[in-house]
């Protein structure tokens, strides 16, 4: 069962990871996977395969509860295999659901795992079942696997580009097969995929460069946007087999998604983060004792508002990360002091000053009411806060679990509105064009947007078909739901 006082934020996505012809393949997936953990706490998974078999294990919980034990990794002897983290935002949390998936299709074992979401998955699904198909689980992935086993092609890369062609939405995906591994986005690169390569020159593929990282890979480039990349014995091949119109990288992937050591699309996480910081100093400054960022999301923005606002930084509230994804059933008492499971506030920070937080979003608000009142409570003589992002008034279908539009505050409260909700003495969140010019931009181009930035703007770049029938009425409440 999910914390309820993890329910004010929006929910990381899903990590994914790859290599192949390696001879401890799994073992490095494993690595990786600890290193993607911040994308998905729910669950994890492991295929590999030997040159004879495939094997799998899957459990929920973190990675190190799934693959703690030796007997597991044992069983995951192979060359190659391919890895997943996931957080539940499609179906219920269960086995059945957890990736990789694999099948046994006409050409041998298939596995695929998957970061995202298809916004016509549902359509697909009627379809197929319609056709005789029979599903396992209730992630749209398996949309995906059943494309691929239904396909007329001949040669297994064909049918996944057949697949592809057929669904809509946001996507990186690894699978394999047992002759190859192979790494593909979708046209708009909305969801990031990098390759890196062992010093045996093994190549890997990982939702984030720290999962290169702690496996000691080195970064060779990003999997561009439409790409589909096969690693095989024959070396390593690049399609690109889509038109490719102009990426639209996530944009809140920089702003709280990804790690910050995390090297994403060219740029620096933790930098970018401190110059939204700056930008947003810029913009709304304002007279302060002290800069206190909400941890740990808000920390590299705060630093970056610090500098600009020549105003001291300190760790004014200190985070619990001891506190686990499940918790007892709550009485309605330890519900309203549950925002102190996670964060206290340092007091002789706080006691008699003016303080500005600095936190990365506000969603519900819920959170941000809390931490306000601890704040005060703590002493603090006025409390502002500053948001490193524009106000998320839009839900995300691709990939991103939000609430129902109905249910962000953004949505349904101006800023003063907002302000008087959680009670702070001042809000601001950073403008379009500061976070655009924090990511090196001159601006946001409206004309041609060069992120996706529809959780601040409602400009939706991929088809919603499954959400509106494609009818893109973005006034609609919704509930987002995503394989990952």
């Amino acid at each position: 069962m999910t914390t309820p006082f993890d329910d004010d934020h929006l929910r990381e996505e899903c990590g994914i990871f790859g290599i192949s012809r390696h001879a401890d393949a799994a073992r490095h997936v494993a690595l990786g996977l600890h290193a993607l953990q911040h994308r998905g706490q729910e669950a994890a998974g492991i295929v590999s395969f030997d040159g004879a078999r495939f094997q799998a294990h899957r459990a929920m919980g973190h990675v190190a509860e799934a693959f703690e034990s030796d007997k597991v990794m044992a069983d995951l002897a192979g060359y190659a295999a391919i890895g997943h983290v996931r957080y539940a935002t499609f179906g219920a949390t269960v086995l059945r659901n957890v990736q990789p998936l694999f099948a046994d299709l006409s050409f041998g074992g298939f596995a695929i795992a998957h970061n995202g979401n298809l916004t016509n998955a549902m359509a697909l699904r009627r379809r197929l079942v319609k056709a005789g198909c029979i599903f396992q689980s209730t992630s749209d992935t398996e949309v995906i696997l059943h494309l691929v086993a239904t396909s007329t092609k001949n040669d297994v890369v064909d049918r996944l580009i057949d697949a592809l062609k057929q669904i809509e939405g946001a996507y990186s995906l690894v699978a394999l097969t047992d002759s190859m591994m192979m790494g593909m986005r979708d046209p708009l690169g909305v969801r990031p995929l990098v390759m890196g390569k062992l010093a045996d020159d093994t190549i890997v593929f990982a939702s984030e460069t720290c999962a290169l990282d702690i496996n000691g890979a080195e970064f060779i480039r990003d999997v561009e946007p439409g790409e589909i990349v096969i690693v095989s014995d024959d070396g390593i091949a690049s399609l690109k087999p889509f038109a490719t119109p102009k990426p639209r990288f996530c944009i809140f992937e920089h702003i709280y998604f990804a790690r910050p050591d995390s090297v994403v699309e060219g740029r620096s996480v933790y930098d970018v983060r401190k110059h939204i910081g700056a930008e947003l100093a810029r913009e709304s400054g304002i007279e302060a004792d002290v800069i206190i960022p909400v941890p740990d999301s808000g920390v590299p923005a705060a630093i970056g508002f610090a500098a600009e606002a020549r105003i001291p930084f300190e760790l004014g509230i200190i985070r619990n990360h001891y506190v686990g994804r499940t918790f007892i059933e709550p009485t309605q008492q330890i519900r309203n002091l549950g925002v102190k499971l996670k964060h206290n506030a340092n007091r002789p920070q706080i006691e008699g000053k003016r303080v500005v937080l600095v936190d990365d979003s506000i969603v519900r608000g819920t959170t941000s009411l809390k931490i306000v009142q601890m704040v005060r409570d703590a002493g603090a003589r006025e409390v502002h806060m500053r948001i490193a992002s524009p106000p998320t008034t839009h839900s995300c279908f691709y990939g991103v679990d939000t609430p129902e539009r109905s249910q962000l505050l953004a949505a349904t409260h101006d800023i003063e509105g907002m302000r008087k909700f959680i009670q702070a003495d001042s809000l601001a969140f950073i403008s379009m064009d500061g976070l655009y010019r924090a990511m090196g931009e001159a601006g946001r181009n409206a004309a041609q947007p060069q992120f996706c930035d529809a959780c601040f703007t409602g400009d939706y770049p991929i088809s919603l078909t499954d959400h509106w029938g494609g009818d893109e009425d973005q006034s609609r409440p919704h509930r987002v739901k995503a394989a990952g």
